[in-house]
C-alpha cells in the first residue's frame, strides 16, 4: 500500500498545465455560480448567505448551504485563499459535486475539503469516498466507514500547525487529475487519496456557520505528462 502512495504521488508530480488559469471569482458578482440554500426554498426573500464586499467572495455562514459552480470541472489545480476574519469556525471547499442535498438535505454528493479552524485539509465523504494511507488510523475502525449518515465519513488530515493565525489569509491548493487528490495549505501537503469514486464535478463552498472571506478562486486545468 504504501508502494502504491509513492507511486502516486511521484505520477501526481509528473503533471503539467496545458491550459490558462481561470478565475472562478471575478472579485465583482457571483456570475459563474448558483445558490443552494434549503432555507431559502420557502422564503425566497431571505438574504443570501453569500455576498461580494470589498472585492472578495463572503461566506456569511448563515443560512447554512452552499455556493455552486455552474460548470463541471475535471482535472484541475484548484488554488483558494481564504480567511475566517473574526471569529474561528468552519468551511469547506467540496469537490466532484453532483447531486444536490443527497446527505442531510443539504450537502451534494461530492468530497469535501475541510477548512475549519485548525483542521484545515480533512476529507469528508460525502456519499463519495476515497482511500488514504493508514486508513484506519484516521477515519476509524473499518467496520464504521461509510459514506452517508451515521457513518465514519472524516478522515484526518496529515499535518497539525499548517495554517496561518487567525485573521491572516491562508492558501489551499487541491489538485485533482483522475481519481486522485492531493491538498496542500500554506506549501505544506496536508492530505492525498486515491480511489475516489468520483473524477469530475461541480465546485463548491459551504455556509456553515462562520464568516470566511475568499479573495481568490482560481482553476488552473492539468493532466499527466504520460497522456
Amino acid at each position: 500500500m504504501r508502494l502504491i502512495f509513492l507511486l502516486f504521488i511521484v505520477t501526481m508530480l509528473s503533471c503539467n498545465t496545458e491550459q490558462q488559469t481561470e478565475a472562478l471569482f471575478n472579485g465583482q458578482n457571483l456570475q459563474g455560480w448558483h445558490l443552494d440554500v434549503p432555507d431559502m426554498d420557502n422564503n425566497p426573500d431571505a438574504e443570501s448567505p453569500f455576498i461580494v464586499r470589498n472585492g472578495m467572495l463572503v461566506s456569511l455562514g448563515i443560512p447554512r448551504g452552499h455556493l455552486i459552480s455552474d460548470a463541471v470541472f475535471q482535472d484541475y489545480r484548484l488554488e483558494v485563499q481564504y480567511r475566517f476574519p473574526a471569529e474561528p469556525g468552519n468551511c469547506g471547499v467540496l469537490v466532484h459535486a453532483s447531486t444536490p442535498r443527497a446527505l442531510y438535505d443539504m450537502f451534494p454528493k461530492s468530497l469535501e475539503v475541510q477548512m475549519q479552524h485548525e483542521h484545515a485539509g480533512d476529507f469528508w465523504c460525502i456519499v463519495e469516498d476515497v482511500k488514504v494511507p493508514d486508513m484506519e488510523e484516521r477515519r476509524g475502525p473499518r467496520e464504521e466507514w461509510g459514506i452517508v449518515e451515521g457513518k465514519k465519513r472524516r478522515i484526518l488530515n496529515l499535518t497539525d500547525g499548517s495554517e496561518k493565525p487567525l485573521g491572516e489569509w491562508n492558501t489551499m491548493v487541491i489538485e485533482c487529475l483522475a481519481n486522485a487528490i492531493k491538498v496542500w495549505v500554506n506549501d505544506e501537503l496536508v492530505n492525498f487519496g486515491i480511489e475516489c469514486t468520483a473524477s469530475k464535478g461541480q465546485i463548491a463552498l459551504q455556509a456553515e456557520g462562520a464568516e470566511v472571506e475568499f479573495r481568490k478562486i482560481e482553476l488552473t486545468p492539468i493532466q499527466a505528462l504520460s497522456d
